[in-house]
């Protein structure tokens, strides 16, 4: 036998042996390797169960967990609409109501002129006691507006204020100044300082040299 045949008739454990040594086998498990632990990988990362009874299980509990959600929801919607329905109605009442106190003060000045009303029908009515009565009545009236912010204006012996004031007429007058006013025709009055009502004045000018 030649030298030749015997290198081709080696047995295949010491081409084994000898990738072994190289470090070829190595690699070669090394490549296998991976393939197996990315199936493994893929295996335990499934969200699901195998057996079908867990995952209806779990389907179950999903659903369970959606109806309570969805029980929230609505519970909070209906909650929702009863404040708003509730904050409607207190708005409602607060501005039908709004004078109520207003009112309830005011009664007292009716009371006081339907006294003097009677009074004054009778056939020895005083009248030095009706002008009293009066004057009382007139000084309710005006602590009671004053009360809620009503403040009057009495504009007389001031400059005229377009803003507070309207003139009806002009009168030329020498011993005050332009544009005073001096005779108030109706007095203006104010709600917590908007005005309400203008008064009704009338306006000095200078008398024209002839």
């Amino acid at each position: 036998m030649t030298m030749d045949q015997q290198g081709q008739e080696q047995p295949q454990g010491d081409a084994e042996e000898f990738a072994a040594q190289t470090g070829e086998g190595a690699g070669l498990k090394a490549a296998q390797a991976p393939e197996s632990a990315e199936g493994g990988a893929e295996a335990a990362a499934s969200p699901w169960p195998e057996d079908p009874g867990e995952l209806i299980a779990m389907i179950e509990q999903e659903r369970a967990r959606n109806e309570a959600s969805r029980d929230q929801l609505l519970r909070a919607r209906a909650e929702v609409e009863n404040i708003s329905r509730r904050k409607a109605k207190e708005l409602e009442n607060a501005h039908k109501f709004a004078l109520e106190n207003f009112v309830r003060e005011l009664l007292q000045v009716r009371d006081s002129l339907e006294l003097g009303q009677s009074a004054a029908s009778e056939s020895d009515a005083d009248v030095v006691k009706l002008r009293e009565g009066m004057d009382l009545t007139v000084k309710l009236l005006g602590d009671v507006m004053t009360k809620f912010g009503v403040e009057r204006v009495d504009p007389m012996h001031q400059p005229f204020n377009p803003e507070f004031h309207q003139a009806m007429s002009m009168q030329p007058r020498a011993d005050v100044a332009p544009n005073t006013v001096v005779a108030v025709i109706q007095r203006g009055y104010t709600l917590n300082g908007r005005l309400v009502r203008p008064a009704l004045v009338m306006v000095s000018q200078a008398i024209e040299q002839g």
